[in-house]
């Protein structure tokens, strides 16, 4: 096992290569939620509908679909390295053209594209960073990514009130296009990020792999090192790497479930309200117009941002299991409070939303550790790629029908609804859920082939 990267110290190396991973994830949180602040004014400038409107807020979740599925196989066979940088220059691409975007079909393509470019960027980024990574740190800024997710819901929701502040008629637009600024930010950040050793050595790359880690972590390594773990135990054979077959084998099928169940059962009410947010606050009765119901939601995202914090201490104290069962256990009880009390005032429906976000941080500081520590180097980014698309189809449903769902059916049936799909990822959870904390990546990663139930 490769204890000379498990063991190494927490260097300044590490701390430029997390802040440049967390791009993929600030720009996923800021590109879906500014969408939410910009239908207030593109609605009534296009006179979209409300298809139109859900069909816009989901395009980008099914472009994460597409491109988690492509690009995690991808990346686990032609390596991280290589597609660090295309990604983003895609999201800059598509982000500037939305400026001049002025049909429904146009918005909903160039969303899907940068959908799939941030879908890309989980597997490569979170990979490359988990190899890394020592075992004290892994944890923690494995989680801390999706900090940087609501750091960029946070920050969408602020550049969008400004915008509708000071930006005047078609405001929507500098929205939308913003996040270029952004993508160039990380572009710069990302220069000489080198590849990962364990990807590398797994490739019969071994001396590149062996003065990787020799000049970024001044330490010396062996081949050998590099290259334990990932081996079939049922049939003894070196896995494929990218190989979707291997995640659905005896040996990984219940933790690949695992990985995309929960993730869907948490995201897709998530999702949902971010997107829509103003929407649902509006339900409730807070006051209407484009101030109030921006900074609400940009509240409710804060809130997700900050419970993230006792979760990452939780999950190297406390452990992964036991975090993630208590917190799915927790979310529940707002979203049935509010779907009991449909006509709850306006601050109480803020505070039970606010407690919702706040408790979803075990599951948050998840998302992307379970899958990079569950599966070995020649599946990890097409595991980390699967469970985000997995995901992805319950967050693209929920937004497409939340909105529909809160003029169809009112908002207490939607967040009852939203509660029992919760409740699917504490059942998840409870039955799946393993622990990893304290283990190195390649042991961690490693399963016998007919795998037990794992007990607290």
């Amino acid at each position: 096992m490769s204890t000379v990267i498990d063991n190494a110290p927490y260097t300044a190396f590490h701390r430029r290569l997390a802040l440049a991973c967390s791009g993929g994830p600030l720009l996923d949180g800021y590109i879906l939620s500014i969408v939410g602040v910009a239908v207030t004014g593109m609605q009534p400038e296009l006179g979209l509908s409300t298809a139109a409107v859900s069909l816009i807020g989901a395009s980008a979740l099914i472009g994460m679909f597409v491109g988690g599925a492509v690009f995690g196989v991808l990346t686990d066979k032609i390596g991280r390295e290589v597609m660090y940088t295309a990604d983003l220059l895609v999201m800059v691409v598509c982000s500037v053209l939305s400026f001049w975007a002025d049909q429904v079909w146009l918005i909903v393509a160039l969303r899907f594209v940068l959908g799939m470019a941030v879908a890309a960027d989980y597997p490569i980024a979170t990979s490359l960073l988990a190899e890394w990574l020592p075992i004290k740190e892994r944890g923690r800024l494995l989680g801390k990514q999706i900090v940087a997710w609501y750091a960029g819901s946070v920050l969408a929701y602020v550049v969008g009130y400004f915008f509708q502040q000071f930006g005047g008629n078609g405001s929507w637009r500098w929205m939308l296009a913003s996040s270029a600024v952004l993508c160039l930010f990380f572009l710069v950040i990302r220069r000489g990020s080198p590849e990962s050793p364990l990807w590398l050595a797994q490739h019969g790359r071994g001396e590149e792999a062996v003065a990787v880690v020799r000049k970024h972590l001044g330490r010396e390594v062996t081949v050998a090192e590099l290259t334990s773990g990932g081996t079939d135990e049922a049939t003894g054979e070196r896995i494929g790497a990218g190989s979707l077959r291997v995640l659905f084998s005896p040996a990984y099928r219940r933790r690949t479930l695992f990985c995309g169940l929960f993730f869907l059962c948490q995201v897709a009410p998530l999702f949902a309200m971010l997107t829509f947010g103003p929407a649902i606050l509006g339900s409730f009765g807070l006051p209407g117009g484009t101030v109030m119901d921006t900074l609400g939601t940009g509240l409710i995202s804060l809130v997700f941002l900050v419970g993230c914090y006792p979760a990452l201490r939780a999950i190297d104290t406390r452990g992964r299991r036991p975090t993630i069962i208590l917190s799915f256990a927790l979310m529940i009880v707002p979203l049935v409070f509010l779907g009991v009390w449909p006509t709850a005032p306006a601050a109480l429906a803020l505070i039970a939303l606010c407690a919702y976000a706040f408790l979803c941080g075990g599951p948050n500081v998840l998302d992307w550790t379970y899958p990079n520590e569950l599966f070995p180097t020649q599946v990890r980014a097409t595991a980390v790629g699967f469970a985000t698309s997995v995901s992805r189809i319950g967050a693209a449903v929920g937004t497409y029908l939340l909105p529909l769902s809160l003029s169809g059916l009112g908002i207490g049936p939607t967040m009852l609804m939203a509660a029992a799909l919760t409740a699917v990822g504490l059942l998840v959870c409870v039955l799946w859920a393993e622990e990893t904390k304290g283990v190195g990546l390649q042991t961690s990663s490693q399963t016998p082939a007919e795998p037990e139930l794992v007990n607290a």
